[in-house]
């Protein structure tokens, strides 16, 4: 499950690269303040999908974020009554 998921977020970040080349492009012929306001969104875009990507990673390799501090909240209790 955690494979597709980053499959398709890996997919979107190709997309809205060629995307945002695409932007540039157009840009380098002449500054236009609409193109460059997409271009900041799109650059947002990439940089939450890169975060998403990320997390989904960690969640594969380590597990659910609340099921890890779960964990580490019974070991300390654990720890603290031995």
């Amino acid at each position: 499950m955690d494979v597709s998921i980053l499959q398709d977020i890996r997919t979107e970040i190709e997309r809205a690269s060629e995307e945002r080349a695409e932007l540039l492009h157009r840009l380098s012929e002449g500054h236009d303040v609409v193109l460059a306001a997409e271009l900041r969104k799109l650059d947002d875009r990439i940089a939450a999908l890169w975060d998403e990507h990320r997390e989904a990673r960690a969640r594969a390799r380590f597990g659910d974020r609340d099921e890890i501090i779960r964990r580490a909240r019974l070991e300390e209790r654990i720890d603290r009554a031995a």
